[in-house]
């Protein structure tokens, strides 16, 4: 059985500080703003580079305004990282006939658990906001002009066996007809996977998780990782 490493003791407190995402096109970077906010992000900062791209600076949320942690920094791909995954792409023929075998397989994985490779995780503290921020994300995914097909969304219920869990997670908008589990129990998890952000080793999209965790229970999905 595997324990935790003990570390050496410090004298204050740390926390997750920040999380540099990339756009993947130079004119998307208004859009790429828009979706982070769409997911309930706080855009404190737009900068306009030189090279007529946006930085911006988001929050997780507003208590972390003024502070140095909890910060969503969103750029364009740097253009030697841009060169550099072109390169791959065209070394593994992807999107053509002789595309190598690794590349969809690899795809295949993040098919059926976007914890597969690299992705973002934000915790919620209100289940109804997850919910409603992956509503509004469904509509666009049918109806917004610039969204419309762009946003692959995926959803795990946590571990079933805790009535309260399972009662409320039944009448869900999103999560009542799920059938994914994720692996432990007392929460949920929603990825939203899409290609205006980039990220791996291909650089085709990125994955962003949002959690919920129900509270009083000291075992949950991220807490304690269960297979089954």
């Amino acid at each position: 059985m595997a324990t935790a490493t003990l570390t050496a003791q410090t004298n204050g407190a740390r926390s997750m500080g920040h999380m540099a995402l990339h756009y993947k096109n130079p004119e998307e970077g208004p859009l790429a703003a828009r979706l982070l906010a769409m997911l309930g992000y706080v855009q404190t900062q737009d900068l306009l580079l030189p090279s007529g791209t946006h930085f911006y600076r988001f929050v997780v949320d507003q208590r972390h305004h003024p502070r140095g942690d909890g910060i969503v920094y969103l750029s364009c791909v740097p253009d030697a990282q841009r060169d550099l995954m072109n390169a791959i792409h065209e070394a593994l023929h992807v999107g053509t006939d002789n595309e190598h075998p690794a590349v969809g397989a690899m795809r295949q994985k993040m098919d059926e658990d976007p914890e597969y490779a690299f992705h973002y995780g934000t915790l919620l503290e209100s289940l109804e906001d997850l919910e409603t921020v992956f509503l509004a994300l469904e509509d666009a995914n049918r109806n917004d002009p610039e969204l419309k097909g762009r946003l692959k969304l995926v959803y795990n219920r946590g571990l079933p066996g805790t009535a309260e869990v399972d009662t409320r997670l039944d009448a869900s908008p999103i999560y009542k007809d799920v059938t994914r589990f994720a692996y432990g129990k007392h929460g949920v998890q929603a990825f939203l996977e899409t290609d205006i952000l980039s990220s791996g080793m291909l650089g085709e999209t990125m994955i962003l998780e949002f959690d919920y965790i129900f509270p009083g229970y000291s075992n949950h999905v991220l807490s304690v990782v269960e297979w089954a």
